[in-house]
């Protein structure tokens, strides 16, 4: 078997102890979800010896499938997905050895789901200790959680959480129903709302960088930083996600989840410790402090746009309403870009950048710390032609890492300066192969440490400062401004920001 692999930077961020025997209940078991991330994610775990002897997985779904046929699907989807290549059979045999399949097409499958359980308590010796993750389409989430309480899978003396994938909820009245639902069987501190982007080493170097550091936290304020950039920019289209992107969009896509948790992190106050209370605590103080677009604003402050047909790496490619599944007459944004403010003491009056698209140049996911220039230019206007102003960049993929742009002379006669990158790149300085963000999220919520998942007050007030601009598009009898694919975005996204003479950076 080979030997665990540990990341530096994560000793001491997390809980390090060992899991509890556990059983994982993954509903939606024959998914493409299971197949592409939770069991290469699971298989890599056990590969680095981080699952306790004590485990089991049981996959349910509607599909009857015996134990071996589950498990050689998996084979097939572990082989192709993980990251560790080529797979380890003794591991896997090993770990193969563990994983079960029920189906559960009706009331009589959630029973037999119950005794497998509790015979695998006994067999295995996982004390009833259950991690039930929802795989599924949200649609199936309220007669799954319904299921769970009405049959007793929770057991009756271990320990019962629940993973919820995103979407949480459609809007802000959804997601509380949603969490009321859940409510009637697990209690809050048992629920867990997976954002896959926190479990990516990057977004939680955001952290470590700010608050391990003496010299980046003073002057993280409005009195040093002019302002932030946040993007998520994707190649892709909308692949094969017509059905599920009509409905959501970029704004419930990314918007709503990704950029809000990166936002919320970039601008937190530090935590009094490293825990899940008090590191959740502070990103809600900062989202309760987002100022909201009002209707009146959007137009100036909410940008939305979809792609047309064009070029992505010399290839043409479809417009939006082109594609397989998308209306001919589609208002879905398949581009946003935000200017939106935290009012608070640390970031009063400093413009926080957000946006993300489809069909973009690169893929690219960044957080961009501009810092205001210094307050007397000794220099002449020739001398600085080539100096740009400080700029801190945490890049969260593909390249992960992280540059501080600052001015330099060049090596001429005379005083010629020049903006110069200071680069970290993570693969060059650790040489470890970083673990996938599902194997870092799963492992915590066998631990029991939250930290890395948002609460339910998180997900209120996401939804609160999203939906105002949502409701305000579907108003508004004009479509999505229209960018052509392969480019930055829309026009009117680049007089957004150049309002406030700043501009866009080239991620």
């Amino acid at each position: 078997m080979a030997a665990t692999i540990v990341n530096p930077l994560r000793e001491g961020l997390r809980l390090s102890r060992t899991p509890e025997p556990s059983t994982i209940v993954i509903f939606g078991g024959s998914g493409d979800l299971v197949q592409r991330k939770l069991m290469p994610a699971l298989y890599n775990l056990a590969l680095q010896r981080l699952l306790p002897g004590s485990f089991s997985v049981v996959g349910a779904a509607r599909q009857p499938l015996t134990d071996d046929q589950f498990r050689e699907e998996l084979h097939r989807a572990v082989g192709e997905h993980s990251r560790t290549k080529p797979i380890n059979e003794e591991v896997w045999k090993s770990f193969a050895d563990h994983v079960f399949f029920i189906a559960t097409p009706d009331e009589r499958g959630y029973d037999q789901l119950s005794r497998r359980l509790d015979q695998l308590d006994t067999e295995l010796g996982t004390n009833a200790n259950r991690l039930f993750y929802l795989a599924t389409p949200p649609g199936a989430y309220e007669p799954i959680v319904k299921a769970i309480g009405a049959h007793g899978l929770r057991g009756r003396t271990g320990w019962a959480r629940i993973v919820v994938e995103k979407p949480f909820g459609h809007d802000r009245e959804s997601a509380r129903a949603l969490t009321e639902l859940i409510h009637q069987v697990f209690r809050e501190d048992e629920v867990f709302r997976i954002d896959h982007y926190l479990g990516k080493e990057t977004v939680q170097n955001i952290l470590v960088m700010r608050f391990a550091n003496g010299i980046f936290e003073p002057l993280w304020n409005r009195q040093y930083v002019d302002h932030v950039q946040i993007t998520v920019a994707e190649t892709i289209g909308v692949e094969e996600r017509a059905g599920y992107y009509e409905q959501a969009g970029a704004m419930r896509d990314i918007v709503q989840n990704h950029l809000l948790q990166l936002l919320a992190l970039v601008a937190m106050e530090p935590p009094a410790a490293f825990d899940d209370k008090a590191v959740r605590d502070e990103k809600v103080k900062v989202l309760r402090a987002l100022r909201a677009i009002a209707d009146g604003d959007v137009a100036r402050s909410a940008v939305r746009g979809q792609y047309a047909s064009g070029f992505i790496e010399g290839a043409a490619v479809h417009g939006y309403r082109e594609e397989p599944g998308i209306a001919p007459a589609s208002r879905t944004e398949t581009y946003v870009a935000l200017r939106s403010f935290v009012d608070n003491w640390r970031w009063e009056g400093t413009p926080f950048y957000m946006r993300t698209g489809k069909r973009l140049p690169k893929r690219s996911t960044e957080i961009a710390i501009q810092f205001r220039v210094a307050p007397h230019q000794l220099f002449s206007r020739e001398a600085s032609e080539g100096l740009d102003p400080n700029a801190l960049v945490l890049r969260i993929q593909p390249d992960e890492g992280v540059s501080l742009k600052f001015g330099a002379k060049v090596p001429v006669q005379g005083i010629r300066i020049r903006s110069v990158n200071m680069d970290f790149d993570y693969g060059a300085s650790f040489m470890v192969d970083a673990p996938d963000a599902y194997e870092t999220l799963i492992l915590d919520a066998l631990r029991g440490d939250a930290t890395l998942f948002t609460r339910r007050d998180e997900v209120d007030q996401q939804w609160a400062f999203v939906d105002p601009i949502i409701a305000a598009w579907a108003a508004s009898p004009g479509p999505p401004a229209l960018y052509e694919a392969g480019t930055w975005g829309p026009a009117e996204a680049e007089a957004l920001i150049e309002r406030d003479g700043r501009e866009w950076r080239k991620a």
